[in-house]
């Protein structure tokens, strides 16, 4: 008997799916890589990338998640994790602890990073005040 809640095999290829603006953020464009479907909602995985130059940012936040990993590809992106201010470059590898109050308030025009959380329809809450003042971004040259 076929088990409907295994994952399954998929390869997603760069031409299989678009860049849209439907996602969190409107500034930022989302690209998915089809691991929600074959993990039946356990996990998406996305490529995020800059869509527009960052004005006010995200706005203090947290999600609901019980995983989530950013690993930047291209570019650098400046957070706020709670009251540490974080610079994240191509190649690194941020675990964002499950509740963390964050900030993502500035990013390089090519800023290109894969976004993986569990679960797949993880919750996003807005924090009116955050724990520390966040910097102003600066203009795109």
């Amino acid at each position: 008997m076929l088990d409907k809640t295994a994952t399954v095999f998929s390869h997603v290829k760069p031409g299989d799916t678009e860049f849209r603006t439907e996602g969190l953020r409107n500034f930022f464009k989302y690209r998915d890589l089809g691991i929600a479907d074959a993990t039946h909602g356990k996990v998406i995985a996305q490529l995020v990338i800059a869509g527009a130059a960052p004005e006010k940012g995200t706005g203090w936040h947290r999600h609901e998640a019980d995983f989530h990993i950013v690993i930047m590809l291209k570019g650098w992106a400046k957070f706020m994790y709670e009251d540490k201010e974080t610079l994240v470059e191509a190649g690194d590898c941020v675990h964002q602890r499950p509740g963390i109050q964050h900030f993502l308030f500035d990013y390089s025009p090519d800023m290109e990073y894969l976004e993986v959380v569990g679960p797949a329809d993880f919750t996003t809450v807005d924090i009116e005040k955050g724990p520390a003042e966040v910097p102003a971004p600066a203009p795109w040259k």
